[in-house]
């Protein structure tokens, strides 16, 4: 069963490009000092930056704190339904 997505919960706020919020978050996918990648009601999202350290990550809530210099911000577009997106690990390993 596809889960379904509900337009509306998204919301990224950056204060002083060093304190994010960002709810509508579904799981986060990766993270380090340099990227965060997240899933968002609204696709897979990347932040990148300088010192980025995940202070709270709340998914009963969909709610995710970030610490640290954003230098920018990307959403990828979703795959098309039915379609899954490869990973570059599920590229490499097929």
């Amino acid at each position: 069963m596809a889960e379904e997505r509900r337009a509306g919960r998204h919301k990224l706020t950056v204060d002083q490009r060093e304190n994010t919020v960002i709810t509508g978050v579904l799981d986060v996918i990766s993270f380090d000092e340099g990227q965060v990648v997240c899933e968002t009601d609204l696709g897979v999202m990347i932040l990148r930056g300088d010192n980025l350290h995940v202070a709270a990550l709340n998914l009963d809530s969909g709610t995710l704190n970030i610490f640290g210099r954003v230098t920018a911000i990307n959403y990828e577009e979703d795959a098309p339904m039915g379609r899954k997106k490869s990973s570059m690990f599920g590229k490499i390993f097929k």
